[in-house]
């Protein structure tokens, strides 16, 4: 706790918005905008990279949380004060840290892949901030935050071999999708069936088994969207400048549309269960790598390269 301490003497209202600034690049939404841009924009091959990063790490995140049970920083310490407008998002568990998670796929993963120098050092830079930002912003503790570095930097580089150039063969990555479905299985069948102590937090375990839909629909999505891909869509990213920030643009706003216009007919139809939220990631992950990039050769044929 010495160091949160030190942070928060060193707060200022300017630097206080600063680092709301970073941590938001740790966040899901940014997370998932950035590595559908990738797989639409930049490269299949980088998209699902940084996806598949994402969402094993953030099983792996999920399974610790509840496996540990460690309260935030100022549950541990009643004297303690947070940045007030960093407490919305977060929620449950303290360790480890999930945007430190979270930052690992959206900037090291992209980073490995970068060929200029200078785009590798600026998004190693951001990862640093965030990891701090979340410290001074007083939601997570130093071990929170190491741990979440290791884990994330560890999944980056263990994985990266997989997803070289002549490793991205379909075979290869349907084993790899269907292996992280079963790690998501198992996540999902140790929240549903592991007997917790009565004394877990109840809308902690409640998020826990939220998520476990989630990631478990989510990689379903992701193997969806992948056959489809390989099967009828054949798309590529390779677009005019207009033509990208269509895509990006559009298609982002059509993919968040979905996520929220879904969530109320989901639950009323499920009555509120957690799998609803999964089915509900399921649907936008299809839409998003599967469906949405139906649309690139129109697009592209709209807004030519010149």
């Amino acid at each position: 706790m010495q160091l949160l301490y030190f942070f928060e003497k060193m707060r200022m209202p300017w630097l206080d918005r600063v680092m709301l600034v970073f941590t938001e690049f740790g966040g899901e939404m940014l997370f998932i905008a950035l590595a559908i841009v990738a797989l639409w924009c930049v490269s299949k091959r980088a998209g699902y990279y940084m996806l598949s990063v994402g969402l094993v790490g953030t099983v792996l995140n999920q399974f610790l949380k509840l496996a540990f049970r460690i309260s935030r920083p100022w549950v541990q310490a009643p004297n303690f004060t947070i940045v007030e407008a960093a407490r919305a998002d977060a929620g449950g568990y303290s360790f480890p840290s999930g945007h430190t998670q979270n930052a690992a796929a959206a900037l090291v993963a992209p980073a490995l892949l970068a060929k200029k120098k200078w785009i590798k050092i600026a998004l190693f830079v951001v990862y640093a901030l965030v990891a701090i930002s979340r410290m001074y912003l007083g939601v997570h503790t130093p071990l929170d935050v190491g741990v979440s570095i290791v884990v994330g930097l560890a999944l980056v580089f263990l994985m990266r071999p997989l997803f070289k150039e002549e490793n991205v063969t379909p075979r290869r990555m349907y084993a790899l999708f269907f292996c992280m479905a079963g790690l998501a299985a198992l996540y999902l069948i140790y929240v549903s069936v592991y007997p917790f102590p009565a004394d877990i937090e109840t809308e902690n375990l409640a998020e826990g088994v939220k998520n476990a839909y989630l990631l478990f629909f989510a990689v379903l999505g992701m193997i969806v969207a992948y056959w489809m891909d390989q099967k009828f869509v054949h798309f590529t990213v390779e677009a005019s400048i207009p033509a990208q920030i269509v895509k990006a643009v559009l298609g982002l706003a059509l993919t968040m549309g979905i996520r929220a216009v879904l969530k109320a007919p989901l639950n009323a139809l499920f009555n509120g269960a957690a799998i609803a939220n999964g089915i509900r990631y399921f649907c936008m992950v299809v839409f998003a790598a599967g469906v949405w990039p139906m649309s690139f050769p129109f697009i592209c044929k709209l807004l030519p390269k010149k």
